[in-house]
């Protein structure tokens, strides 16, 4: 009996393309969703040091909701580098898009792995999309 485990390789990773639809969805939710897509965690061959995920398109970003009163009262901050130059935006003024990019990026790993996964997403605050061509599959966000 062989009791080996199966390792995938680079060359058995196969790739799908999906399409999740953030209308009237919960940022952190989507984006739980969203981040468990392009690790590969809903594979079978799913392995910690391999991108084995699939690319993502999500659509109607600017129809989104925040819960409670987020929209007013959450600041997104990034500091520049240089002395007191912290910056500050709060989310009613911040793009759809770039707050969907953000929360996906904190829910991925910290390094070259992570930005490599995070090349695989596509954003889109309308419901038009440059992806057709792919054929991806609709994902449904619970």
């Amino acid at each position: 009996m062989n009791n080996t485990t199966h390792s995938v390789k680079a060359s058995e990773i196969e790739s799908k393309w999906y399409l999740i639809d953030a209308e009237g969805k919960v940022l952190g939710r989507v984006a739980s969703e969203v981040a468990k897509l392009l690790k590969g965690k809903h594979k079978p061959t799913y392995s910690t040091h391999m991108d084995v995920g699939d690319h993502v398109i999500v659509i109607n970003t600017d129809k989104m909701v925040l819960t409670g009163n987020k929209m007013n009262d959450k600041i997104y901050r990034r500091h520049t580098g240089y002395i007191g130059n912290m910056k500050e935006i709060a989310a009613k003024d911040m793009p759809s898009t770039e707050m969907m990019m953000l929360a996906v990026k904190g829910m991925l790993p910290k390094n070259s792995l992570g930005r490599k996964m995070l090349t695989k997403l596509r954003v889109y605050a309308g419901s038009e999309h440059e992806n057709i061509a792919q054929k991806p599959e609709v994902w449904e966000v619970k």
